[in-house]
This record gives structure tokens, C-alpha cells and sequence, in this order.
């Protein structure tokens, strides 16, 4: 359990410092017979830093909640 907490607490690490992810996708504009044309489409997926706090909270509370050996 106190594995799955520390994950957490990085996971959220992670969350708070990237805010955002970008990513491509192919598209195609135009065709004209056996002529594809395609362009690629930038997409942005954005988050608030405080989702990595929450996450990195929650795993807090998971490693200390762990029962202890």
C-alpha cells in the first residue's frame, strides 16, 4: 500500500511541475486521385497545478494510513 502512495506522490510531482502536454495529429487537407495531402494538428492538453497537489494530498494520505509492519 505505502508502494502505491509513494506512486502517487510522484505521479503528482509530475502533475505540478508539467502542466501541460502536447501532442500531434495527422490530418488530411486534401485529396486529388492517388494524392493524399495531409498537415499535422498540434493539440495542447492543459491542467491546473493544483490537480498534482490533490494527487501528491491523496497519496499522502495513503502512506500514512498504511498499516504498519
Amino acid at each position: 500500500m505505502k508502494k502505491a502512495g509513494f506512486a502517487l506522490i510522484l505521479i503528482g510531482l509530475v502533475l505540478t511541475i508539467f502542466t501541460t502536454v502536447t501532442f500531434f495529429s495527422r490530418e488530411r487537407v486534401a485529396k486529388i486521385g492517388d494524392i493524399n495531402i495531409t498537415a499535422n494538428k498540434r493539440h495542447k492538453l492543459a491542467w491546473s497545478p493544483l490537480v498534482g497537489i490533490a494527487v501528491m494530498a491523496v497519496g499522502g494520505l495513503v502512506v500514512w494510513q498504511a498499516p504498519k509492519k
